[in-house]
């Protein structure tokens, strides 16, 4: 019988895919050097006034619709005071009484339903570069001030596993729905974790800690396993949990204490006198929803239901917002779902396998030209494969290489006919394991007309025709 049931809230955090920053003109963008995306209102500068970024708050109420939230109709910011070098205004613009997005929720695999509080828009704080504890720590602000929406979930995770499927799920909506890239190696998508341990079937909450700032899906598992032991162990002992934050350090696979855990109130929440609160009509949301694209639980029923393809497929396909758009336009091109699919599957993902952020290195056009080419049997599917290779190496259009290889030269009946007698009459050893069992040679005699025809033989003809020869 389980002694405990873990109880578990994430507070997750996404970057918006802005041009510009939340309350200021500054480029949101990764990569840049450092304190280059700066200007006097994110650096937190005497008499740098905000301004509100309309489509950040356009992104925060498409990421509530995401996950079937309700919009509010009135919203107002609010300043989060504490001390931190990474926040030079030594307050951070968040909402607190009146957020965007109230309510809404994510369906497990399992069937669970998982609860969220709130989605807010806050601003994000810089960020520290620690060299070491003779060189000292740097500040790099180009992060400051970039929209990040706050996504909280209530209580309702029960174990390592659900979490991640939740942000995995949660990740791609928001990527899908073009408001995020959720780049978690760049920190554009980290959540804390919340947990505590009650006993077995006790309607009581148990003492929780938070872990923070953790950006990876093996490392918020690992997190959770840890901390799970650590405080299961402590109440068998009978020791007394302390509310806390608690650092989770991946190398050392364990975690530390930061501090005792704020209250809300430690941090002095106040509307900000500088910016408006905003009202949201209907007419805004239902213009918003319009916006928004089919989201990757729909493109799996819909693959599923209307192109007819397995649910393997189906799953594969959309674990990318890239290959699945991909997919579907080369569907428009050519409305043979699933013989797409399996060339997608088979001869394109395997080619970009290890590459972190792959494209295709083939247009849908020309995949879809080479794919008629085998439907229509005018080469057949090694040829095809042969073909696509080459328009990837040469960059040339396949009409282009069909025409200067000769490829659409096709074998007669009687060609390949007279390659299978040739067969027949230098392999008697092959002869003879055909009489007792065809299906063990039949491969060698296809391969070998393929290469005397250097290719070009359609596989079906072949079949058809050997009998004809060898029985």
């Amino acid at each position: 019988m389980q002694e405990y049931d873990v109880v578990i809230g994430l507070e997750i955090h996404a970057e918006l895919a802005t041009k510009t920053k939340c309350f200021c003109n500054c480029k949101n963008e990764f990569g840049c050097e450092p304190n280059t995306n700066t200007c006097p209102v994110c650096t937190g500068m005497p008499g740098g006034l905000p301004i509100l970024n309309k489509t950040a708050v356009e992104y925060c109420i498409k990421a509530g619709l995401c996950f079937g939230c309700d919009i509010n109709d009135y919203a107002e910011f609010d300043r989060k005071n504490y001390f931190y070098p990474d926040l030079p205004t030594a307050y951070q613009i968040s909402q607190l009484e009146y957020p965007l997005c109230l309510h809404g929720g994510v369906k497990l695999s399992n069937g669970r339903f998982i609860r969220l509080n709130r989605i807010h828009l806050e601003e994000d704080a810089g960020k520290l570069i620690h060299l070491g504890p003779d060189e000292g720590t740097l500040v790099d602000y180009n992060r400051g001030g970039t929209p990040l929406i706050e996504m909280v979930t209530e209580p309702d995770i029960t174990s390592a596993e659900e979490a991640v499927e939740l942000l995995k799920k949660m990740r791609e909506a928001l990527i899908f729905a073009g408001i995020a890239n959720c780049k978690m190696e760049e920190g554009g998508m980290r959540c804390d974790v919340n947990i505590s341990l009650k006993p077995a079937g006790s309607s009581k909450f148990g003492v929780r800690t938070e872990m923070k700032n953790i950006n990876s899906f093996k490392s918020v598992a690992r997190a959770i396993e840890y901390e799970v032991s650590r405080q299961a162990k402590a109440l068998r002992l009978g020791e007394k949990l302390t509310q806390e934050t608690r650092k989770w350090d991946d190398e050392k696979g364990k975690n530390f204490v930061m501090r005792t855990k704020e209250q809300a109130t430690d941090y002095r929440y106040f509307p900000d006198p500088d910016i408006f609160p905003i009202s949201i009509s209907r007419d805004d949301v239902e213009a918003i929803r319009k916006t928004m694209p089919m989201l990757p639980d729909e493109r799996r029923a819909r693959y599923i239901e209307e192109f007819g393809l397995p649910e393997y497929d189906a799953e594969l396909l959309t674990n990318s917002k890239y290959v699945s758009d991909y997919f579907e336009n080369c569907v428009a091109n050519y409305n043979e779902p699933k013989k797409i699919s399996n060339w997608i599957m088979v001869e394109l993902l395997k080619i970009v396998k290890d590459q972190e952020e792959f494209v295709f290195p083939i247009s849908e056009k020309d995949l879809t030209y080479i794919i008629k080419l085998v439907e229509d049997k005018k080469i057949n599917k090694t040829t095809g494969v042969k073909l696509l290779n080459k328009v990837i190496e040469t960059g040339k259009a396949p009409e282009v290489i069909v025409k200067e290889d000769n490829l659409l030269a096709t074998i007669s009946e009687d060609e390949i006919l007279a390659i299978l007698k040739d067969v027949y009459n230098n392999n008697p050893k092959v002869v003879e394991d055909y009489k007792n069992n065809p299906n063990k040679v039949k491969g060698f005699i296809i391969g070998q007309v393929m290469r005397a025809t250097g290719g070009k033989a359609n596989n079906g003809v072949i079949v058809n025709l050997i009998p004809k020869v060898f029985e």
